[in-house]
C-alpha cells in the first residue's frame, strides 16, 4: 500500500502545478485586459467613473454580456465589449474580483 502512495505523489503534485499555472495565466490575462478598464475607471478599477474593483466573480462578465447585447444603448462600454471574446471578459471579471 506504502508503495502506491509514492507513485501517486509525483503525479499528484503534477496537477497541482498545472493547476497554479492555469490560473496564474488567467490572472495575468484578466490583469493585462484590465489595464485598458484603467484609462476611465480608474487604477485598478477603483476611482474615475464607476468602481469596478470589487465585484463578486460574475458581475463584470454579466455587465458586459449586457454591453454586446445592445441592452445598455449604443455608448462606449458597448463598443469596448463588442471587441472581448468570452474567455477574454472570463479572465477580466476574475481578476477585477480580487482588486480592492
Amino acid at each position: 500500500m506504502k508503495k502506491r502512495f509514492h507513485v501517486l505523489v509525483p503525479f499528484a503534485m503534477a496537477a497541482i502545478a498545472a493547476s497554479a499555472s492555469v490560473h496564474a495565466q488567467v490572472g495575468q490575462a484578466g490583469r493585462l485586459l484590465a489595464s485598458n478598464c484603467f484609462q476611465c475607471h480608474g487604477t485598478n478599477g477603483k476611482g474615475g467613473f464607476d468602481a469596478i474593483n470589487g465585484k463578486s466573480v460574475g458581475e463584470i462578465y454579466s455587465k458586459l454580456k449586457e454591453f454586446q447585447a445592445g441592452k445598455e444603448g449604443d455608448g462606449l462600454m458597448t463598443k469596448h465589449a463588442l471587441g472581448y471574446t468570452d474567455a477574454q471578459m472570463v479572465a477580466l471579471d476574475k481578476w477585477l474580483s480580487t482588486q480592492r
